[in-house]
């Protein structure tokens, strides 16, 4: 009963429901008819018949052009999409023995990150016998947090992830 063409949108002949609801080109109800004069109606305006929404009862078709429809349907799909933000996830790496200045910097990329709307994985990294310090890491991991707890909060507490220690903040909601 779906047209063949991707958009799925029921149109014409294909329309096999007993009644549907009409609803004329500039969106005024025309009433109740059967699927067949409602053809009939659309097809002496020179236009299509459209199904717009199947699930009312009866379902509602309206008389237009299937073409401008379409584009209709493509640009609003389009709009919605620009509108979303895909969520990713960024990560700042560091080491324990950071510097102020180096530390300072880091926070200013998570910062930007999260004010972008983006998760941030903030990594400490160990290199050889450093693994035994992961408490100054901790305390490090945990300075960050409450430096950026005004715009974000902790989604992973601090744990270990092989030589590293992670955790994961995500921005908080506006």
């Amino acid at each position: 009963m779906k047209n063949k063409n991707n958009d799925q949108s029921i149109i014409n002949e294909q329309i096999k429901y007993p009644k549907v609801r009409l609803i004329d080109v500039l969106g005024k109800q025309l009433g109740i008819y059967s699927s067949e004069e409602a053809f009939k109606i659309a097809l002496n305006q020179g236009l299509d018949l459209v199904v717009i929404s199947d699930k009312s009862e009866p379902p509602v078709c309206k008389i237009t052009d299937y073409g401008k429809h379409k584009f209709e349907q493509e640009k609003r799909a389009k709009e919605a999409k620009k509108k979303q933000h895909q969520t990713s996830v960024k990560e700042v790496k560091m080491r324990y023995k950071i510097e102020e200045h180096d530390y300072r910097v880091r926070l200013n990329q998570a910062l930007k990150f999260l004010k972008s709307g983006d998760k941030v994985k903030v990594t400490v990294i160990f290199r050889g016998r450093e693994i035994q310090h992961t408490s100054l890491a901790i305390e490090l991991l945990n300075k960050i947090a409450n430096d950026l707890k005004d715009i974000s909060t902790i989604q992973q507490h601090p744990a270990k992830d092989g030589k590293n220690i992670i955790m994961i903040l995500s921005p908080n909601k506006k």
